[in-house]
């Protein structure tokens, strides 16, 4: 559960590291240290969505950064040519995972203290739904088509299937315990959730919604990834400080990868060739040769990074540490910006807004 991860990676947040605020303690709902509120249950409202520009109006596509602030519950929202910080959207209570639709029209946040997630139109960057989903939603993938959200209800063992054109959820799937991140294969056939709790990944037949394997990988996994080709899946182990690979034809494990201590979040670059580790107990961010499954080099960022992100083009990295976020030129792999972000910041995702 959360508490294990707050615990063990998260401490020096909750006794002011840096200057910064501890966080604040909600009852024990989260079963953790960082926050359990009142449920906040039953879908809002859904605001009407605005109309489809017209040809004149039509903006040219833009990179956009979205990056949860735990305990400001809130998102900012940041422009990636320009390094700005264009926006903060309040959204539910604990901000934690956050995907973007292919489409780059919307963008789904998991409120763990609310047991909900947040639509966000990025036209407007306000949220146009709230979605009632599992206890305690940890993270969330969207299908390459966009039509289905998958959430990780780390406190339910489960997974939340909701339909995107309805905003509702359509199935739950049992998986393992304490689930935490998830991918979904460029196919869109399989989603893979790391179960923090069993030291397993279930592979989800997403067109069943059903649990068809369950992979042993290291201690504690966290972050998921799933290569361009959908060959390969890329599974963070917290407590070994490994990467497990697993090829996806015979869904075992076929490499495991020493990196930094207590990774967290992983991405790949759209071509494949490098992957992206954020290891929260070193302040850095190891970078992987997929083919070769070997660490080539490792680029100092801020104070106790969680969530990595690559831009669509491949060209930067964004990872997301304690009250900043690090942009690491994928060329050079060295920090060339440093922007700041809300308070206790936890993960990071790329849409491309048209």
């Amino acid at each position: 559960m959360l508490a294990r991860w707050i615990k063990a990676t998260v401490a020096n947040r909750r006794t002011g590291i840096s200057g910064q605020p501890q966080v604040r303690v909600r009852r024990s709902r989260l079963r953790s240290a960082i926050t359990a509120v009142a449920l906040v249950t039953g879908l809002t409202a859904t605001a009407s969505l605005p109309a489809p520009a017209s040809a004149d109006q039509t903006r040219q596509a833009r990179q956009v950064a979205y990056v949860t602030n735990l305990n400001d519950d809130t998102v900012s929202v940041i422009d990636v040519a320009s390094n700005t910080t264009i926006a903060t959207i309040p959204v539910g209570n604990a901000p934690l995972g956050v995907a973007a639709s292919p489409g780059g029209t919307r963008v789904y946040v998991t409120n763990n203290g609310s047991n909900t997630v947040s639509v966000i139109d990025t036209a407007t960057n306000g949220v146009i739904a709230v979605i009632p989903v599992g206890a305690l939603p940890y993270d969330v993938a969207v299908s390459p088509g966009g039509t289905r959200a998958y959430v990780t209800n780390q406190g339910a063992g489960t997974v939340s299937v909701i339909d995107t054109a309805t905003n509702i959820v359509i199935a739950t799937i049992p998986v393992g315990n304490e689930p935490q991140g998830v991918a979904i294969t460029p196919g869109g056939t399989r989603a893979y959730v790391a179960n923090t709790g069993s030291n397993t990944v279930s592979v989800i037949d997403t067109a069943t919604n059903t649990v068809i394997a369950t992979i042993p990988v290291g201690a504690q996994p966290f972050g998921v990834a799933v290569t361009p080709g959908g060959t390969r899946v890329l599974v963070t182990n917290r407590a070994n400080s490994t990467v497990s690979v697993i090829d996806t034809a015979t869904d075992t494990v076929i490499a495991t990868i020493p990196v930094g201590a207590q990774p967290f979040g992983v991405a790949v670059t759209p071509g494949g060739t490098r992957a992206y580790v954020a290891n929260t107990g070193a302040n850095n961010v190891s970078v992987i040769d997929v083919a070769r499954n070997s660490v080539i080099t490792t680029v100092p960022v801020g104070t106790q990074p969680l969530g990595v992100a690559v831009t669509l083009g491949g060209t930067r990295a964004y990872a997301v540490n304690l009250t900043t976020v690090s942009v690491i030129n994928t060329a050079t792999n060295t920090v060339e910006a440093t922007l700041g972000v809300g308070n206790n910041a936890i993960e990071v995702a790329i849409a491309n807004v048209p």
